[in-house]
């Protein structure tokens, strides 16, 4: 009965985390470990992920929260996650555990919250649809302080990648 008991609380949480896409604290597996401790300060961000920045900082701001400030090295990580999807042709929250391990030892935060999305043409769009999914609003609204974001175009297919990642720190 305690076994049955356990599985079913075990499952509970693995399905709970998928779905929610959010860390506090995890088990690390490794995405890209030779970068696990070292702190990214470089990125060059293009206009699409600019203007999807601003998006969210505006509807949050509009709703009574406040902005989040960029952080190069989340969308360092963010890219490496956009990469891993075109390489494997694939839209997911993979790896996510070793990102948020890796955001948590970096940067010291104490939560961190992904959205992905695939195929959307504007920021306008994939904001709407992430306002729109009451588990990546969730993010979008969340009790986050920082953020980061890569979005990549799938050179055979012409198909956009987004990675979205939220930090407490």
């Amino acid at each position: 009965m305690k076994a049955n008991l356990l599985r079913l609380v075990l499952l509970t949480t693995v399905i709970f985390t998928m779905n929610s896409c959010s860390s506090d604290a995890s088990e690390a597996t490794a995405e890209n470990s030779a970068n696990y401790t070292a702190k990214v300060v470089d990125y060059n961000y293009n206009e699409l992920e600019l203007v999807t920045m601003n998006l969210i900082n505006e509807y949050r701001v509009s709703v009574g929260l406040n902005p989040l400030e960029k952080i190069n090295h989340i969308s360092f990580k963010s890219e490496e996650h956009d990469d891993y999807m075109i390489t494997n042709k694939v839209v997911n929250h993979n790896n996510f555990v070793a990102r948020s391990e890796n955001i948590i030892a970096v940067l010291g935060a104490k939560k961190v919250g992904e959205n992905v999305a695939y195929n959307f043409k504007t920021a306008e769009s994939v904001v709407a649809a992430w306002l729109n999914s009451p588990a990546h609003k969730e993010n979008i609204v969340g009790n986050y302080t920082h953020f980061g974001i890569a979005i990549k175009t799938d050179p055979e297919t012409g198909k956009k990648y987004y990675t979205n990642i939220f930090a407490k720190i």
